[in-house]
């Protein structure tokens, strides 16, 4: 056995006991954990940016393209925006205990749904250290406790968050297990994570790229919650409004690239592509992005460059976008039905019968109308910050928050009865 076997299975003991005696605190105490967290993250704003520098140079020494560093870099303003969102959840509801229904039926037992934690998380990241502090809120809001492994990459800046969050845990009364972030970099900890650590990991969540969610999807000897990829699609329908088609879809492909609510494909009605197309095209291209375009597309914005069947398939987390002319709402639906990946979808539209029919066809977690897919976020959906966004159609589906990290138990009260 390596020391990183033994290490990733003593936090494994040490989690699922921590897990054990979560259960039993009380809301009050989770909440000022949460609490002590946000004010800590404050405090600590300059050894967290001392410690991204450093994570920031290993990785442009390294070859790290700018879009992933965009992903690793910590502000002032970012550091902020995690306590914020820590303070966020700790104002949510506490899920734990929480009836969800309650009725009896003609046997006379009171019964009872009832959220409950789900135990022990693995959470699997690269890249985003404010991860480190989103998934240990969610966590304790939600009374579970977690394994916490970041890629190489952020490990300076994820170690000095991780030091704030013990101390908050501690200052609560929490279990000091409840969060533990593997010290040492190496696939040999994500390997052990995926083993289930002899059965002390109860759910495991990977948030990163493509190679990483298919490796833990493949490999994981527990339940895996999370995506694949974010191949999310914008469609101008007919009945689309200019100023607004122009608004949404900028933002939707250019405010963070690297995001995985990012629009990928830009569906055109056929209807409107001569109305819509070329000013909307005009403005991405003054954004720089690059476009890639089926043979009607480059007919009408000669700057495009040839699509490609891959082109349909690629998450590009970069300033690329693919566009693609449809035959209405049923040409955009069966593209979506194609290539999609269940993520996100928009339509645009001033046709409110034509966004039902969208609504009704897509089957993706998240499908807004006349709204940018970057909204495919759990802080902006109210739940203070995510875990990461499932496409999964069991347990939880889209941003996961604190309530997605419960499950629940029947509570059955009866006065005697026996079964007949």
């Amino acid at each position: 056995m390596t020391d990183t076997n033994a290490l990733m299975l003593d936090m494994g003991r040490r989690a699922r006991a921590a897990a054990d005696a979560l259960r039993t605190t009380t809301p009050d105490a989770r909440t000022q954990a949460l609490t002590r967290l946000a004010a800590g993250l404050r405090a600590a704003e300059a050894e967290i940016l001392a410690a991204n520098t450093r994570d920031i140079e290993n990785a442009r020494a390294s070859g790290l393209t700018e879009a992933l560093i965009d992903r690793l870099a910590l502000t002032p303003a970012r550091v902020e925006g995690m306590a914020v969102a820590v303070e966020t959840i700790a104002a949510q509801p506490d899920p734990v205990g929480a009836e969800m229904a309650r009725w009896t039926p003609a046997n006379g037992l009171d019964i009872a749904r009832v959220r409950t934690p789900i135990g022990v998380l693995g959470v699997i990241y690269e890249s985003r250290p404010n991860v480190t502090a989103d998934a240990a809120a969610l966590c304790i809001r939600s009374g579970n406790a977690a394994i916490l492994r970041c890629g190489s990459d952020c490990l300076e800046s994820s170690r000095a968050i991780a030091a704030v969050v013990v101390r908050a845990v501690a200052e609560a009364g929490l279990p000091a297990d409840a969060i533990q972030l593997v010290p040492v970099p190496g696939r040999e900890a994500v390997g052990a994570i995926l083993s289930g650590l002899d059965g002390a990991i109860d759910l495991i969540i990977p948030r990163g790229g493509k190679s990483l969610v298919a490796r833990v999807q493949a490999e994981a000897k527990a339940p895996v919650l999370g995506h694949l990829e974010g191949l999310c699609h914008t469609y101008l329908d007919a009945a689309a409004d200019l100023d607004v088609a122009r608004r949404v879809v900028v933002n939707a492909k250019m405010r963070r690239v690297s995001v995985c609510g990012a629009t990928e494909t830009l569906l055109v009605d056929r209807a409107a592509a001569e109305r819509l197309l070329p000013a909307v095209a005009a403005d991405l291209i003054a954004a720089g992005c690059e476009l890639r375009g089926d043979a009607e597309t480059r007919a009408l914005v000669p700057e495009a460059a040839e699509a490609v069947e891959a082109d349909w398939t690629t998450e590009y987390l970069a300033p690329v976008l693919s566009v693609r002319i449809v035959d209405g709402v049923a040409g955009a639906v069966e593209h979506i039905r194609t290539y999609g990946s269940g993520h996100t979808e928009a339509i645009i539209t001033t046709d409110a019968e034509a966004a039902e029919r969208f609504v009704g066809g897509v089957d993706s977690a998240i499908v807004l109308i006349n709204a940018s897919t970057q909204f495919a976020d759990g802080g902006e959906f109210g739940f203070g910050g995510e875990i990461g966004i499932s496409t999964s159609k069991l347990h939880a589906r889209g941003p996961v928050g604190a309530e997605q990290l419960t499950t629940y138990k029947y509570v059955v009260r009866g006065q005697g009865q026996t079964r007949p």
